[in-house]
């Protein structure tokens, strides 16, 4: 949940104690777990481990990743599933050495707290630099009028990949590109800053809620050819 959004129910409702649960289909699907008192103070971060539950952050070459640097999330647990249906080789990939590759990009602090990064395949790569596309998100909740936003990155001749962000403005919000820009460059380095910004009504979701990307960089793909 972004942030900003959990700051605001908070504020609004301020007697109920929220959980946030992150994990896979994979796992059954838990794997982490923030509970209400966390929620606070630990704001962004996806939990610690659930009972029965080993996660940790790997690098590309499978070896743990020290505390404060980005790695891709791994789990393994007696609950998590033996493999995918007629697909030895998904299977072997996803499960490989014991441990269930999420796909996820994430941080863990010290004190085993995993904040999650990124999807592996959203992480954009734009100017030789790469961008986490939440990261960017966050910096554009904290803009007043923002009701959703999306980063992601689309193709482009010079940058290899544009970062892109779809905004969906509160009503009556009086949002422009300019200001969006602006209040990025305040918050993000220069190469985190959106090339393109563009207004929505509603982002495209799956039924469970997810936002998909996927869609998005196809309906945005001709932006850099424009």
């Amino acid at each position: 949940m972004p942030v900003e959004v959990l700051k605001e129910l908070q504020r609004r409702l301020p007697d109920v104690q929220l959980w946030n649960f992150y994990g896979q289909t994979e796992m059954a699907p838990l794997a982490t777990i923030l509970r209400p008192h966390e929620q606070l103070p630990k704001a962004g971060s996806a939990g610690r481990a659930a009972i029965n539950v080993e996660t940790m952050l790997v690098d590309e070459l499978g070896e743990p990743v020290p505390p404060g640097e980005i790695g891709e999330i791994v789990h393994r647990s007696p609950h998590a599933a033996l493999g995918y249906y007629g697909d030895e080789e998904k299977t072997a990939d996803a499960f490989r050495g014991g441990w269930f590759h999420s796909g996820d990009l994430g941080v863990m602090d010290a004190e085993g707290y995993l904040s999650v990064v990124d999807r592996k395949k959203d992480m954009i790569k734009t100017g030789g630099e790469n961008v986490a596309s939440r990261e960017v998100e966050e910096a554009i909740y904290l803009l007043d009028g923002v009701a959703e936003v999306a980063v992601f990155g689309i193709g482009h001749p010079r940058w290899i990949e544009a970062v892109t962000a779809v905004v969906v403005p509160k009503p009556d919000a009086a949002l422009t590109t300019d200001a969006v820009l602006a209040h990025a460059r305040e918050h993000l380095a220069g190469y985190k800053c959106p090339k393109y910004v563009v207004f929505a009504e509603a982002l495209p979701k799956n039924p469970s809620g997810k936002i998909l990307k996927r869609e998005l960089r196809a309906q945005h793909a001709a932006l850099a050819t424009a």
